[in-house]
């Protein structure tokens, strides 16, 4: 007998109790967008290199694909996994642009590969939801209040703790570096961007060493940091710090659209915030930039993000501006239940088992299970002509909640095996209760941060599947010459 199998880290796998929590997660993130008119695509699992490679921070990342027996010459084939799923989006707009109606409303659910270091939250197979709004030459700014609105209400009905959507605007920080006397606000915003991982002392002094600013210039680059709100009032605060410039004008002003659009998914499990201090250090990003947090769970850092570009995609003669937010389901999903925090109130779909009293009534229970699945309801027939008693106990390991039987005269009876009533019943015509027809999200327990020493899930355990998510990984501008056709 072959050794038992060692699980592949950062490949974890989800139980069937952890994958239905999954797809009651997908549907309901499918749903919700599909009612606000985003179609659903999918693209394929490999790009070109150059086009994987554009950006350069992530090539040590990349997973190239080659064949086993390829000869010398053909050994790297060109091509490699997607490590997001915005490249292949930029590529799929540019290669269909003459077939999109634009504005081209997008949402994609899907897996991708980064080749990291594999930490909780963080894996080498995800799976990832994103939302996007392109259009040709020229995005109207209320597109960037829909798709927080729209991604707000997706998230809002989800079995997740409380989430925090933080908000911020490019054209706002910039604006105000460059009416501080900034000379390279780009410098600026990444150095900015690190205030998430230094003290503020660090982040003042390599404003000052890396970024040219004087000390004055450098406290009040983190004044504006420590500003946040869950509505408008951000502006005034940033007013009162003295600063003007026409690019922090509309840059305030569109913050407060998307922040007072948001308003009506601002609930107790879904906040949504003005956070000045989150830049997405990124050059892509033009405009309103998204980060999302579980709250209990910030040891993740963020768990999906996104923002405006002004050039997702480029053929050279017409551009294509975007914007977007990307959800992570594995990285959310796979801590939560891999503590147990999360998972469904049973292991299979089944809501009975027809009970089978000897082999030679097998046939009959067939025609019973048929019965009541040509009525919508999920069932199995038992496994063997066990004592009842064994078949119940069957069916109470596996969560399903009825048992059928039928007696010598013909009669049926159903019994819920959890409160012990035992009903007659007729299989064409039976149904169970609303709330048992499928399984059930549960969550078990706190959604407080959990201790240090709880890591990465493992495949095959109770604990569960693939998956980082990356926020919304950006502008890959494309040319229609490198592009492969196909």
């Amino acid at each position: 007998m072959s050794a038992k199998p060692t699980p592949l880290s950062g490949f974890p796998e989800l139980l069937p109790e952890q994958r239905f929590v999954e797809q009651q997660v997908i549907d309901t993130l499918r749903r919700t967008f599909e009612l606000h008119g985003f179609a659903g695509i999918e693209t394929r699992a490999v790009e070109p290199m150059d086009q994987l490679l554009r950006k350069g921070e992530t090539s040590k990342e990349v997973y190239v694909l080659r064949r086993l027996q390829a000869d010398a010459e053909g050994a790297d084939s060109g091509m490699g996994l997607h490590f997001d799923l915005t490249v292949p989006f930029a590529r799929y707009v540019l290669e269909n642009a003459g077939k999109l109606e634009f504005p081209f409303r997008r949402y994609q659910i899907q897996k991708a590969w980064r080749g990291e270091r594999p930490q909780e939250g963080r894996y080498r197979e995800f799976t990832q939801a994103d939302i996007d709004v392109v259009m040709k030459d020229e995005l109207p700014f209320h597109f960037d209040v829909e798709v927080a609105r729209v991604m707000a209400e997706a998230l809002s009905g989800l079995p997740l703790p409380p989430l925090r959507l933080r908000v911020n605007n490019r054209k706002l920080i910039e604006g105000f570096y460059r009416g501080i006397g900034a000379a390279d606000p780009q410098a600026v915003i990444t150095i900015i961007d690190k205030l998430d991982k230094l003290p503020a002392d660090q982040v003042a002094a390599l404003l000052r060493s890396d970024a040219g600013l004087s000390g004055a210039q450098a406290d009040q680059c983190l004044q504006l940091a420590t500003i946040s709100t869950t509505d408008s009032g951000f502006v005034d605060k940033v007013r009162a710090l003295g600063v003007e410039h026409e690019l922090l004008d509309t840059g305030l002003a569109e913050l407060a659209a998307v922040i007072d659009g948001c308003a009506a998914v601002r609930s107790d499990r879904f906040e949504v915030e003005a956070s000045l201090s989150l830049a997405r250090g990124l050059d892509y990003y033009t405009g309103t930039v998204f980060e999302i947090y579980m709250v209990g769970f910030e040891f993740l850092k963020s768990v999906g993000g996104g923002g405006r570009y002004d050039a997702l995609a480029s053929d050279g003669r017409s551009t294509y501006p975007g914007v977007g937010i990307s959800f992570g389901i594995s990285r959310s999903l796979v801590p939560l239940m891999s503590r147990g925090l999360l998972s469904s109130d049973r292991r299979v779909p089944s809501v009975v088992l027809v009970a089978l009293p000897d082999e030679e009534s097998r046939p009959a229970s067939d025609a019973i299970a048929q019965a009541l699945r040509a009525n919508g309801v999920a069932c199995e027939v038992a496994a063997s002509a066990q004592k009842f008693g064994k078949q119940i106990r069957y069916a109470e390991r596996r969560g399903i909640p009825y048992v059928w039987f039928t007696g010598r005269d013909g009669g049926h009876e159903v019994k819920d095996i959890r409160s012990g009533e035992q009903v007659a019943a007729d299989p064409a015509t039976w149904t169970p209760p609303e709330q048992d027809l499928r399984p059930r999200v549960v969550s078990t327990g706190s959604t407080t941060e959990p201790s240090a020493g709880n890591t990465e899930p493992h495949a095959g355990s109770t604990e569960p599947s693939a998956g980082n998510n990356e926020p919304h990984a950006g502008n890959t501008e494309q040319t229609a010459s490198n592009e492969e056709k196909q």
